[in-house]
Parts: C-alpha cells; sequence; structure tokens
C-alpha cells in the first residue's frame, strides 16, 4: 500500500484558515459580549454580555477558590516551561557565539510568548469583562476577559508539545509529553470553570484566542524547523510529508538515516 502524503503548502493553508476562522468568531463573541443580552449582573452592578447563559452557569458551579488554587500552580508551572525555553535559547547562544545561531524553532517560541504577554496587557488595559466575584484582597472588580490563565496554559502547554514534537526522538517520550501536556490543558479549562472567578464566556474566549495564536504558530514553527533541519544537515523534503515514515522502496521496520530524526547537539 502506497503511503498516504499531504503538501506542506496545504497543511500550511489549513492552519492559516483555522487561525482565521478563530480569530473571526474571537471578535465576534467580544461584539457580542457588548450587545447580546447585556446585564448588570456582574459586582457592583457591572454589566455582563450573555449574561442569562453566564448568569446560570455561575449559580451552577458556584465558587471554589480551592480549584483557584490549584489552576495558579498549574499557572506557574506554564510559566516555569516558557523560563526553561529561554534557558535552551541562551545556553544556545553562549554556546554558538552567535544570535543568528540559535535555533530559529527557540526565536518562533520567544514570539509567541511575547504576543501572549502583549494580548495579557491589551486586556488588562481594554476591559470587556469583569469578574463575577471581587477577588480577596481586592477593593474592585477585576478584569476578567479573556481568561488569561486558560490562553496561557493553551498556548504554553500546546507549543511545548509541537516544539518537543521537532527534537524528541523517542516516539514513547513524545506521547508521555503530549498526553501529559493535554491533561493540564483540560484540567485548567475545567478548574479555571468551577472555580467560579471567570464567565463561561470568559473561557471560551480564552480558548478561541489560544487556538487562534497555535495556528499560526504552527506554520511559523514548521518553517523554522525546515532552517533549523539544513544545519543539522537533516535532510527535509520541499514539499511532501509522508504520514509513513517508512520509504516505499525499503522494507517496513527499516528506516534510512536521511529519513531519521536528529537529536541537536545542544
Amino acid at each position: 500500500m502506497r503511503p498516504r502524503c499531504v503538501t506542506k503548502g496545504s497543511m500550511i493553508m489549513k492552519r492559516n484558515i483555522c487561525g482565521i476562522v478563530s480569530g473571526i468568531l474571537f471578535g465576534v463573541l467580544i461584539y457580542m459580549l457588548k450587545t447580546y443580552d447585556v446585564a448588570a449582573i456582574g459586582p457592583d452592578g457591572t454589566s455582563i454580555g450573555f449574561s442569562a447563559i453566564n448568569q446560570k452557569v455561575h449559580d451552577y458551579t458556584g465558587v471554589n477558590m480551592q480549584w483557584y488554587q490549584i489552576t495558579d500552580i498549574l499557572g506557574y508551572a506554564a510559566l516555569g516551561i516558557c523560563a526553561l525555553f529561554g534557558f535552551a535559547g541562551l545556553l544556545q547562544l553562549i554556546r554558538r557565539k552567535s544570535f543568528a545561531k540559535v535555533d530559529r524553532s527557540i526565536y518562533a517560541l520567544a514570539g509567541l510568548y511575547i504576543v501572549v504577554i502583549g494580548l495579557y496587557v491589551f486586556f488588562e488595559k481594554y476591559i470587556i469583562n469583569y469578574r463575577p466575584i471581587i477577588m480577596p484582597g481586592a477593593s474592585a472588580p477585576e478584569a476578567s476577559f479573556p481568561s488569561s490563565h486558560t490562553m496561557l496554559i493553551i498556548t504554553v502547554m500546546a507549543s511545548t508539545a509541537m516544539i518537543l514534537g521537532k527534537y524528541v526522538r523517542n516516539g514513547f517520550l513524545k506521547g508521555i509529553v503530549t498526553i501529559l501536556c493535554i491533561a493540564v490543558m483540560l484540567l485548567t479549562v475545567y478548574g479555571r470553570l468551577i472555580c467560579g472567578v471567570h464567565w463561561f464566556t470568559d473561557i471560551v474566549g480564552g480558548i478561541l484566542l489560544s487556538i487562534t495564536l497555535l495556528a499560526f504558530f504552527g506554520s511559523i514553527l514548521d518553517a523554522a524547523w525546515r532552517k533549523d533541519s539544513s544545519r543539522y544537515e537533516r535532510p527535509v523534503k520541499d514539499s511532501i510529508v509522508f504520514e509513513n515514515p517508512a520509504p516505499a522502496s525499503e522494507p517496513t521496520g527499516r528506516v534510512s538515516r536521511s529519513e531519521k530524526e536528529y537529536r541537536p547537539k545542544h
């Protein structure tokens, strides 16, 4: 049976379309929050869009600060991962003695982190919704949309799985990393909703924004990886990505040296 294949251009187009669609949905959600079913259901009479569904979900979940603390810990873990990748880039810079020789994949990841920080600052300044409660120690309602924890953890964990999938040779280890990243993302979404410090639409907004960022990051990462691969003398096919890693001319189970994944010498 001939291996199925897809073109690089097709993959990039699908990612870009996904990013555009999710970005449009995110923009529509913002517009609807300001115009649809707006009511003063927040603390201190703050107005919230989609008030009926937001109120019902909040009444059902209540407030659970234990889950809030759990998701906070997961957020610190995500920041730790960001720091580890930053250290990896610094180590490459020291060893290779040139900014140009640092992996472009690392630069792509750094760019993603910068965008996430920029969006966090933006939505703290231009407030769409306020939290459903006044947080302990605070004297006034705080910005709530989109859920910055949801955006941060989904973006960091998914991008971690994506970039490690490029570097790690062991298939079993790749699977474990991917499963752990997915578990953390699901736990965060559930915990951030059940703890009651966000409206339901805040969580939806965080998910949509994360999908938008990751879709475009995936395309950028592929381009960066192709340039990194040439540095390590690993041939990269220009137009075809085989889902079956074994070439048709070789017996199943044998992989030629050019098809093997490499281990970067950092």
